[in-house]
């Protein structure tokens, strides 16, 4: 029991000798940044690109309009067929044309009878004129109804063609080659002349845009436009402006927009297009100097001392793959490193 009071100064002497065998925690030292492959940042002058909608279309929509009145008999394309220009898309039928064309042959049955009997007065009093029983005025009179017998006869052949004719207006022919959009009118409908039966695309595809008549000024015919790849399946991502329209409709300018190898099956298709309205400032690098972790830009920067510290930004892309815009996080003068640098 008297060893008792010595205790605590025992284990506190144990205590300190374990603490003093164990190693201090390592602090951080701060990388310094190489010399090679540093950039400082300045302003340059990019193209300011504005973010529009735009429409997949064709350069022209051709409609197969009905010529006549009547009823729709029979309608030989769906949507999405391709025809071929003049190619026969539907038929429309006038029962009344019959009638008037069957009654342009009675017609015509009559006025030849009539000019045939006004041929044979004439040549029987041609044999007698000459015979010296008929007189001069006679035989002018006989050549004079012989000749409107035969410009009956013309105008009833005439007229008996131009009901053929008309009849023959109710096939609906395709007005240009391409695919088949809409042909929403079933048989059997009644269709009034001028009444489109079905949309056939003409002309080459385009992306159509629409713009504010005070942007506008800046686009130019050949100017590089940017196609949002996924839209268009990764097809096209770069195409030209091939023509401006000159017309002003409530404020917006239509143009059109050429690119290789658009699709055609999917008219009507929304697509986002970037087009140059002008030049701006800002602070463009190489996307080596961008590190991206966890959803978050990082660049690296060179601190007064030369340490290299991350620091987040907010980036947007540029007109290039290769190049990135530095949107906030650092500012003109500051100086980086490229990612992974430095470590």
């Amino acid at each position: 029991m008297a060893r008792l009071p010595f205790l605590p100064g025992a284990l506190g002497a144990v205590l300190l000798l374990s603490a003093c065998g164990e190693s201090a925690p390592e602090r951080p030292v701060a990388a310094q940044a190489p010399a090679a492959g540093r950039l400082t940042l300045a302003y340059a002058t990019v193209a300011d690109i504005k973010p529009v909608s735009a429409t997949l279309t064709t350069r022209d929509m051709g409609e197969a309009r009905a010529r006549i009145s009547g009823v729709l008999v029979s309608l030989l394309v769906k949507e999405g067929d391709m025809v071929r220009q003049g190619q026969l898309i539907a038929t429309v039928r006038d029962d009344r044309l019959a009638l008037v064309t069957a009654s342009y042959d009675a017609q015509v049955a009559a006025a030849a009878a009539d000019a045939a009997r006004a041929q044979g007065d004439l040549a029987r009093t041609r044999t007698l004129f000459n015979q010296g029983i008929y007189a001069q005025a006679r035989m002018d009179q006989v050549e004079a109804m012989a000749k409107a017998a035969n410009a009956t006869l013309a105008a009833a052949k005439a007229q008996r063609a131009a009901s053929a004719e008309l009849g023959a207006q109710g096939a609906i022919l395709a007005p240009a080659s391409g695919r088949v959009l809409t042909a929403d009118v079933p048989p059997g409908s009644v269709v009034m002349a001028g009444q489109s039966v079905a949309r056939v695309t003409a002309g080459p595809t385009v992306v159509r845009i629409e713009l504010p008549e005070a942007q506008v000024q800046a686009l130019k015919v050949g100017d590089e436009v940017q196609l949002a790849a996924e839209d268009l399946r990764g097809i096209a991502t770069r195409g030209r402006v091939t023509q401006i329209y000159p017309s002003v409709t409530a404020g917006q300018v239509v143009a059109d927009v050429s690119a290789p190898g658009l699709p055609e099956d999917l008219i009507g298709q929304r697509v986002r297009v970037g087009i140059r309205i002008g030049l701006r400032q800002a602070l463009v690098v190489p996307r080596r100097y961008l590190s991206t972790r966890f959803g978050i830009d990082y660049v690296r920067l060179v601190t007064k001392d030369g340490t290299v510290s991350e620091t987040p930004v907010q980036t947007t892309a540029t007109t290039t793959a290769s190049d990135v815009e530095l949107l906030s996080g650092v500012r003109p003068g500051d100086v980086l490193v490229p990612a992974g640098a430095g470590r």
